[in-house]
């Protein structure tokens, strides 16, 4: 299983998960020209994908949905709920919304959905498994539950949120209401909180972890990557060969084998 996160942040996310004969994207905020041009990088094609499975409505994560769709009729699924709540769903054909429930086999990829803490309308996290790999997908949560905490254990990849740091957070520019929203339950993960979380999971002999959707005004790549670092550090856990962290960017591919 080889994971590529094409873009992240607030500007705009999709992920590209490719199995053995299965190849999914995880959400489509940047345009369809991006996301061909990032997958040609890869040596794939749109026409190549699978399907498309959305964590929720929000803009940075459908944005490219309505071109990718008309011109690749390629179906998406995601949550009921979600559907209902998406503002620009009527723009898409109606063959390509399908509904997500439990779970959905695509190739030899078993996708698994599970609830997050986010203020949209069924957010939901992925496990993907194939064989005896697991990957998992979480972005956009502002708590880790124990349900979260199970859904992620014994992961052998992760994309996992490290949205912001909360000095830098508290004392920027944003209004103190949009601060609020953000360092609440249901708003988006600190590094803090990203790093216990990786530090108090069941976790295999190697984990590789990319640290997601990191903003661009409260936080930067190496504040990230050093909070998370330490915090495991300071569990017993050695970064770099039971954690393997990886960074993302809102204009440019991250892949494992960068």
């Amino acid at each position: 299983m080889q994971v590529h996160v094409l873009a992240s942040g607030s500007k705009g996310n999709a992920t590209l998960l490719q199995g053995r004969d299965a190849n999914i994207l995880i959400d489509a905020g940047i345009s369809t020209r991006r996301i061909k041009q990032e997958l040609a990088k890869l040596g794939t094609g749109l026409e190549e994908l699978d399907g498309i499975v959305l964590t929720h409505e929000h803009r940075d994560h459908i944005a490219g949905l309505t071109t990718l769709t008309k011109r690749y009729r390629l179906p998406v699924y995601t949550r009921p709920d979600t559907w209902l709540s998406m503002t620009l769903k009527d723009t898409l054909p109606q063959e390509c919304c399908r509904d997500l429930n439990d779970s959905l086999d695509i190739g030899s990829l078993k996708i698994e959905p599970f609830a997050i803490s986010h203020d949209a309308a069924d957010p939901v996290g992925f496990n993907f498994f194939e064989d005896a790999c697991k990957c998992s997908v979480v972005t956009d949560l502002g708590f880790v539950t124990d349900s979260v905490k199970r859904a992620l254990s014994l992961s052998d990849i992760m994309v996992l949120e490290a949205n912001h740091d909360i000095g830098m957070l508290k004392n920027g520019s944003y209004p103190w209401s949009l601060k609020q929203r953000i360092m609440s339950n249901r708003g988006h993960l600190s590094n803090m909180d990203a790093g216990w979380t990786l530090a108090r999971l069941d976790r295999k002999n190697r984990t590789d972890v990319f640290l997601a959707h990191l903003s661009q005004e409260n936080n930067r790549p190496d504040i990230a990557k050093n909070t998370v670092s330490s915090i495991l550090a300071e569990q017993g856990c050695e970064v770099g060969e039971d954690v393997r962290l990886y960074l993302t960017y809102p204009d440019r591919c991250a892949s494992m084998d960068e």
